[in-house]
C-alpha cells in the first residue's frame, strides 16, 4: 500500500508527520499558513507545482481509495473541513490569492477520487461565496474552477 493511500485511510502520517485526524482538526489558522497538508488531503494524480514532495496518485492509490470506506470519509471529512474554512474565512475573497489554487486542486481531486457530484457541489459552494461578496475573485481563478 502506498503513504497516501495510508495516510487518507488514517493508518499513516504526511511527511510532516500528521495523520489525517490532525489535518482534518487544523484550525484555520494553521490551514491558511501551513502550505504542505493540501497536497494530502487532496492528492492528484499528477505532481504539485507548489510542493515536489507531494505525493503523486497512482492508477492503484485512485483504485485503493475508492474501493476504503476509510478513505472516503477522510475525504468527506476534509471536504467539510475546507468548506468550513472558506465559509468562516472571507481574506481569499480577492482578485487572486493562493487559496484559489487549493480550491482547484480540491475540486480535481474530489472528481478523480469522490466523483463529478461531490467535485461540482464544493465548486458551488465557493462560487456562491465569491457570488455573496459581490464576485471579487477574479475570471481566471473562476475558470480553473470550472475546467477542475
Amino acid at each position: 500500500m502506498s503513504a497516501i493511500v495510508d495516510f487518507l485511510k488514517g493508518a499513516g502520517d504526511d511527511e510532516a508527520g500528521r495523520n489525517v485526524f490532525e489535518v482534518v482538526a487544523m484550525s484555520d489558522q494553521q490551514i491558511e499558513t501551513t502550505h504542505d497538508f493540501i497536497q494530502w488531503l487532496f492528492p492528484l494524480d499528477q505532481p504539485s507545482g507548489a510542493n515536489r514532495r507531494a505525493p503523486v496518485l497512482t492508477a492503484d492509490d485512485v483504485q485503493a481509495i475508492h474501493a476504503s470506506g476509510l478513505a472516503q470519509i477522510a475525504l468527506a471529512a476534509g471536504t467539510d473541513r475546507m468548506a468550513a474554512f472558506y465559509q468562516s474565512n472571507g481574506h481569499w475573497r480577492v482578485a487572486q490569492d493562493h487559496n484559489h489554487l487549493r480550491i482547484t486542486r480540491i475540486i480535481r481531486s474530489l472528481r478523480l477520487l469522490r466523483g463529478p457530484g461531490e467535485a461540482e457541489d464544493f465548486r458551488q459552494l465557493i462560487l456562491r461565496l465569491d457570488e455573496r461578496a459581490g464576485r471579487p475573485v477574479s475570471m481566471g481563478s473562476r475558470q480553473h474552477w470550472e475546467n477542475a
